[in-house]
């Protein structure tokens, strides 16, 4: 048989049945006078096991052990790692499937910045009404990033931070009216007396956990002075009062 008719009868492709040769895995027969390899039934057998152990998920170098005459893993071992690989990578999927159907099934759909978790999606849908606010939007987005690069313990308990500040009408309302006096600040200077009044605002706004410590508070952080620049000056000033506040309220 030439490569092509073997690669034909097995299955397979001629750039794969290179591949192999190239890699060790299945032996090249001599060329004979007229140039072409001649491949023989042993060189199909092989390829067709070559074939069943790629298609059971194996590795091209996991069945480079399993055709080794004298070294590597035995066939049995390979093929149980290779079961509990694939056990894990279904209980992975498992939990992204219930991360989704959460999400798909969320009241209110999904918001605007998601996807975010399903806890972090409820919050949302009970603040939707303040969507209109530029600086709520801009708040939404942060709060989205911040649940995606933080740590798990520290994502865990911002989200619990959120919920506690957006928890009940009363405060989706504080949380309206500080919005409101920031939104008031797009266009004024640094040194508005409104400033003040918005960062108190705002303050009153942040639960205690969600800055337990005064150290956390740093406003030389990579992420605020990103923050801050998306935003108006004053509005920005408002910020940093509001961080210099809660460091004060946490001493």
């Amino acid at each position: 048989m030439r490569i092509g008719e073997l690669a034909g009868v097995v299955g397979v492709t001629t750039r794969a049945v290179r591949h192999y040769h190239q890699l060790g895995l299945l032996a090249e027969p001599e060329r004979r006078a007229n140039g072409y390899r001649e491949y023989g039934l042993r060189h199909a057998v092989a390829l067709a096991r070559i074939r069943r152990l790629t298609e059971l998920g194996l590795g091209l170098a996991e069945v480079r052990d399993v055709l080794a005459d004298d070294a590597g893993k035995d066939l049995v071992e390979v093929l149980t790692e290779l079961d509990e690989d694939l056990a894990r990578q279904e209980e992975a999927i498992r939990e992204r499937r219930g991360r989704l159907r959460a999400l798909l099934e969320a009241e209110g759909g999904l918001p605007a910045e998601g996807p975010v978790s399903p806890e972090l999606a409820a919050l949302f849908a009970g603040t939707a009404h303040l969507s209109d606010s530029p600086m709520a939007a801009k708040d939404r987005e942060i709060i989205a990033f911040l649940e995606t690069s933080m740590p798990a313990e520290a994502r865990e308990r911002m989200v619990s931070s959120v919920g506690e500040a957006l928890g009940s009408p009363a405060a989706v309302a504080r949380a309206g009216a500080a919005y409101a006096l920031l939104d008031a600040l797009a266009d004024a200077a640094p040194d508005d007396p409104r400033v003040e009044e918005a960062a108190r605002a705002l303050a009153r706004c942040i639960p205690p956990g969600l800055f337990p410590e005064a150290g956390e508070l740093d406003q030389d952080d990579n992420v605020l002075r990103a923050f801050y620049d998306d935003l108006a000056p004053a509005q920005a000033e408002a910020m940093r009062r509001t961080l210099r506040i809660l460091a004060e309220e946490r001493r």
